[in-house]
């Protein structure tokens, strides 16, 4: 009998072991840049000092029941066009929660250096309206307090898609 000998290719002229090693390989390459990008960008949403803001909770929680105790509310408005943002604060009697100077902040849910802290001077009627340069699309935090910090509103504004937001202090 005579031998027949086959014509045998090497193993990397062949497709399959190629295609089989393509997953893992594409696995290494996506758990590279994974590594690389937790490595390099920071995290904003995780606080510094997460215990002092833990314990200051229960002052904050006072503060809400002040707010609830007086009634008061907020009305936001945004004029996109003009760069003005116009604000109504009230009391349960339908009034202006007096004047004096309060502050205003609008957090954006991200990106801390995007926080905007305004200083806002209600009228008698609690009117206000300042100057605002364009708010970005997001979920901005709204919380606005007395100069004296002995009470507080807080509650979320999703920008462009609620162009006014009423924020009331609720009694939970």
């Amino acid at each position: 009998m005579p031998a027949t000998f086959a014509l045998v290719t090497p193993w990397y002229k062949h497709r399959w072991p190629w295609l089989l090693m393509l997953g893992p390989a594409l696995v290494v390459v996506a758990s590279s840049i994974s590594a690389w990008l937790a490595v390099t960008r920071a995290d904003p949403l995780v606080e510094g000092d997460y215990y002092k803001r833990g314990k200051a909770i229960n002052q904050d929680l006072r503060r809400d029941r002040a707010a609830t105790a007086r009634g008061l509310g907020l009305a936001l408005a945004y004029d996109a066009a003009g760069g003005r943002l116009r604000g109504t604060v009230t009391q349960r009697s339908g009034a202006g929660a007096g004047s004096g100077s309060m502050t205003l902040l609008l957090a954006h849910p991200t990106q801390p250096a995007r926080d905007m802290r305004i200083l806002v001077t209600p009228d008698s009627g609690g009117h206000f309206d300042v100057a605002l340069p364009m708010l970005e699309r997001a979920r901005w935090q709204v919380l606005l307090e007395d100069a004296a910090r002995s009470w507080r509103l807080e509650g979320y504004w999703v920008w462009p898609a609620e162009r006014m937001v009423a924020i009331s202090a609720d009694a939970s």
